[in-house]
Formats: structure tokens, sequence, C-alpha cells
């Protein structure tokens, strides 16, 4: 039987405290996987230090990639990898590459996609931070889940470091990202392609003392969220949609029927349509965002697509006739101001709603002309 090429890809920046360690266990691994013709691949990210000599040193194939960042340094290594099966994890030993072979042990089963899934395994004393553990990761879990994942293909440990997979299905995912992102936009659109994802239970172990982690916490962390919800029109669209359609119908039924009372509560005043108004105008901007999102890629939902695709003549005309709405609104104001001599109005709801109407309005034609120069950019 033809043995499989495997590569193991260790991204680099100034890690000779700890690269020998985690070399010393591939060359040992290499030994021992007879089954696998293996390949040790170093992407270096332009290392100051000894870790390139280092690297070179226990036999490992040393690749440079010149634009920084994890995601960077990984992508390169991976795009330089001879194997059809690539796993990967950090140079700074917090991962055992010793477990990697469960790792490889699912692919043989027919997993495309093996994650080492830190929170169903060992997490040392000090190797992950408390908001990491029990914030940080779970909540991208359950947000990359409710958006992408199928049933039976869930994310267990989303910023696990520790993965393998086919080399050919990540070439197809065509990953962008070059920081720590990387992670998530490689589970979201694996998730995307429906990959046959598997978890191993895997240990984490705590930094060497005195040596600088890359990561940082809060920039990396929004990074990741940004990353997964670049992906997800859908959320916006009917999230947005729901939001707005609540607003204008409590307002609407508000206005109708005047000021209830429900015990201590006086709802439908001018305070309460304020705050209906305020979500349907929160609604509108996050409908929009998901228009901006299909305007820079292709659109999922209909509404999206007729408005991104909306003829320039068209798009001129239909905004040209919203002002005018937005001018005839004011102007029955201002009539009615006359008529009462440009004295105290008592038309505080009407005033109210048609403010907001008029803001929504002109919301609406700016976000469509912005969609438009996205689309061009």
């Amino acid at each position: 039987m033809k043995k499989k090429n495997i590569t193991y890809v260790i991204p680099c920046l100034n890690e000779e405290k700890t690269l020998p360690l985690v070399l010393e266990k591939l060359v040992r691994l290499k030994k021992e996987l007879k089954q696998y013709n293996v390949e040790i691949l170093v992407s270096d990210n332009g290392s100051e230090d000894k870790s390139v000599s280092i690297a070179k040193k226990y036999g490992a194939k040393v690749v440079h990639c010149k634009e920084r960042g994890y995601g960077a340094a990984l992508n390169f290594g991976i795009i330089n990898a001879n194997g059809e099966i690539v796993l990967f994890a950090d140079a700074d030993d917090t991962y055992d590459f010793l477990e990697s072979p469960a790792l490889l042990v699912e692919m043989e089963k027919g997993a495309e996609f093996v994650i080492g899934s830190r929170l169903d395994g060992t997490i040392h004393k000090g190797a992950m931070p408390f908001l990491h553990r029990y914030l940080g990761t779970p909540v991208i879990n359950w947000i990359i889940n409710l958006l992408y994942s199928k049933r039976g293909n869930r994310v267990r440990d989303s910023n696990s470091g520790f993965r393998c997979f086919l080399k050919k299905k990540y070439l197809e995912w065509e990953i962008e990202s070059t920081g720590m992102e990387f992670a998530s936009e490689m589970l979201v659109k694996a998730l995307r392609s429906g990959v046959k994802l598997s978890h191993v239970p895997i240990s984490l172990h705590p930094d060497v003392a005195g040596r600088i982690p890359h990561l940082r916490t809060w920039r990396d962390g929004m990074r990741h969220l940004l990353q997964i919800l670049i992906h997800s029109q859908q959320l916006f669209y009917y999230t947005g949609f729901t939001l707005f359609w609540i607003g204008w119908i409590v307002t609407i039924l508000g206005y109708f029927t005047g000021i209830i009372a429900i015990g201590p509560f006086h709802i439908f005043g001018i305070h309460s349509l304020t705050v209906s108004l305020l979500v349907a105008t929160l609604g509108q901007t996050v409908w929009a965002i998901g228009l901006f999102l299909a305007a820079r890629k292709i659109p999922e939902l209909k509404l999206y697509s007729k408005l991104i695709h909306l003829s320039e003549d068209l798009l001129f005309w239909y905004s040209a006739r919203m002002i005018l709405v937005v001018i005839l609104l004011f102007a029955f104001i201002v009539f009615r101001w006359w008529r009462n001599s440009f004295q105290l109005l008592d038309l505080e709801k009407e005033i109210l709603m048609i403010s907001f109407l008029s803001v929504q309005i002109l919301n609406a034609i700016g976000q469509t002309i912005t969609a438009h120069l996205l689309k061009r950019t």
C-alpha cells in the first residue's frame, strides 16, 4: 500500500526557547509513524533569534513568510506543504505533538478536518486564562454553531490551534485572514462547505516562563467575532427586519390606542414611542450591515440582490422621490404650525413619528448608495 504524505506545519516567530522541544517530538514521531511519509515544515515569520538555524539543525524544511501574522505564516506553510494531510500546531510547546496520532486516526476513519479539543481534554493549571476558557471560547463556539453548524457537525473548541485536515479541502476554502482570526475563518468556511468534522480530546500546557505571547485577548477576540459575522448576511437581514417591524408595530399601536395603564406602568406615551422608534431605527441599521456585506460578496437574499443590482438611473429617481417624501412630511408640520399662527403645537407624537421616519428614509438612501459604492471597490 502506498504511504500517505503528511506535513506538520509550525508557524514560528522568535521561538528559540521552545522550538527545540517541539522539533524533538516531531523527529521522534517521524520515526514512529512508519505508515506515513512525514514532512516537518517550519513557516518562519521573520524571526530575529536562532529559530531558523534550530529548525534546520533538526532537519525541518524552512519557508520564509514575508507577510506578518499568525494566519499568514500558517497559510504560507500549508501552501508549501508536500503532504496530502496537513497537521499544524504552535511552536510554543503548549500543544503536545505526541498526541497528534489520535488526530490522524480520525482522518483514517474518514474525517476531512479534525480539531484537537482542549475543552474535552486536559487543560493544565495556568495554560488557559479564565476568560478564554469560560467566556471567549464558549461564546465563539455558540455563535459559530448557531450560524453555520449542521446537525452532527458542531464545533466544540473553535479556538484550538491543533488541527489536522486534507490539503485539497483547505485550498478550496480560500482562507484570506492573516491574523489570529485565521482560525475562525477556517472553521466557518469549512462548515459552509459541508466538511466532515471530528474532534479529539487533547491536553494544553502553560507557556514556558519568560516567553512573550503573541495573542492579544481583546483585539484578537474582536477580530474573531468580525470574521465570523462577515459570512452571515442572513443574521443581519432577519434580525434587522424583525427589530424594524416590532418597533413600528408598537409605535402605530401606541399612537392609535393612547396611553394604557398596566399596574404601575403607563405605556404608549411619548417615552414609550421614542423607545419603539429607536428599536426600529436600530433594526434598520442592523439590516444595512447585511446589505453592506452582500455588496462585497455574493448577495444571498433576494431583497439585498435587488438593491445592489438596481440600475443607476432607478437609484437616482428612487432617491429623489424619497427625499421629496421627507420634504413633504416636514412641509406638513410647517403647514400645521402656520395654521396655528406659529404657536405651540399639540402634535408631539406626530412630530416624533415624522422625524424618525424621515431619518430612516434618508438612512435608506444613504445605505443603498453606500452599498453601490462598496460594490465598486
